[in-house]
């Protein structure tokens, strides 16, 4: 399996194929087998890293609310 950063860079990638206004979580980011595919523990370093780096670039991404099972929310919004 990949390298958890190598998998950030990967989600960051795919960012730049959603729409303005459009809300998602980081595994909507992969497809369904490659997310199964990935540890559990690797799973949630990955959303660490990505709350954490859309937090700290000032880019098109942002974080809103949580879900009812604690997952990050994000928007795509524009520049």
């Amino acid at each position: 399996m990949s390298d958890v950063n190598e998998l950030l860079e990967e989600a960051i990638k795919e960012t730049e194929n959603l729409n303005e206004g459009e809300v998602f979580l980081v595994k909507d980011l992969f497809k369904g087998y490659v997310w199964n595919r990935i540890p559990r523990k690797d799973r949630l370093l990955l959303g660490t890293l990505f709350l954490n780096y859309v937090n700290k670039m000032e880019g098109n991404i942002k974080a809103v609310e949580k879900t009812s099972s604690n997952q990050q929310r994000y928007e795509k919004v524009c520049k």
